[in-house]
């Protein structure tokens, strides 16, 4: 089984701290390979932004889908996720999806905790969107500078247990899901601290892409995300043009 694993930030240092966590719970005879997005900005947090980066998504997909059994969109607001649902045929798991659902299946509740306000606005989008607004209890953001995207979590861990804590006593969360890229791989470290489940998604993206991958559900499509109608496009990359175009093997 391979899988690949797609950070649609531009900072490489993510993907390893992404792939360093999903490898740590990848089932046997399964492969990951990982991938940093060309264009963008360093770390997404904002709409603007995942617009961005849900093209460099389909960018990759576009050139790599045929040699994998599934794929994983590793930013934490699913950035391009339905959009790669209706193009290609192999399941694509996004990191808050797979996280949130995760702690669906351990709570009643979860709250989503994560490093900085900016990401507020869009996370709450997310969560809505996938149909999970009534099962989150709360969104918490720290407030304030940090000196490094990739060593953040590092820097505030003590700090977002404290936001879990707040979470919990005041939200009625019944689990913890750490979000964003740049917490990758920090709930394994923090969970004696933290009175409930604590979710880290690159590990759970990882492991629901295996499961999907291993079931096989993707077939003809006739639902809402049915392969759109080709249609000729001008100025986009030329393996996006082609899937677009249903020329694949031009």
């Amino acid at each position: 089984m391979k899988i690949l694993l797609i950070n649609p930030n531009t900072t490489e240092a993510l993907t390893e701290l992404l792939s360093e966590a999903a490898r740590s719970v990848l089932p046997p005879d399964t492969t990951l390979d990982s991938v940093t997005a060309a264009v963008g900005v360093p770390y997404i947090s904002t709409r603007t932004e995942a617009i961005v980066g849900g093209m460099s998504v389909l960018e990759i997909l576009s050139e790599r889908h045929a040699d994998y059994d599934a794929a994983i969109v590793a930013a934490f607001g699913d950035p391009g996720i339905g959009a790669a649902r209706e193009l290609f045929d192999i399941p694509v798991v996004g990191l808050a999806e797979a996280g949130m659902l995760t702690a669906c299946m351990l709570g009643g509740r979860f709250s989503i905790v994560t490093f900085a306000q900016a990401l507020g606005p869009w996370y709450r989008e997310c969560v809505d969107w996938h149909g999970l607004g009534g099962r989150c209890a709360s969104i918490r953001m720290l407030n304030g500078a940090f000196r490094s995207i990739s060593d953040v979590q590092c820097e505030k861990a003590d700090l977002l247990v404290d936001l879990a804590m707040q979470a919990i006593e005041q939200d009625g969360a019944d689990v913890i899901v750490l979000a964003g890229a740049p917490l990758s791989g920090l709930a394994p470290m923090v969970r004696d601290r933290i009175p409930v489940p604590v979710v880290d998604c690159a590990q759970a993206a990882l492991r629901h892409a295996a499961t999907l991958a291993a079931l096989r559900p993707v077939g003809p499509q006739k639902g809402s995300f049915a392969r759109p109608a080709a249609k000729a496009s001008v100025g986009l990359p030329k393996a996006l043009a082609l899937r677009i175009a249903h020329k694949d093997c031009a």
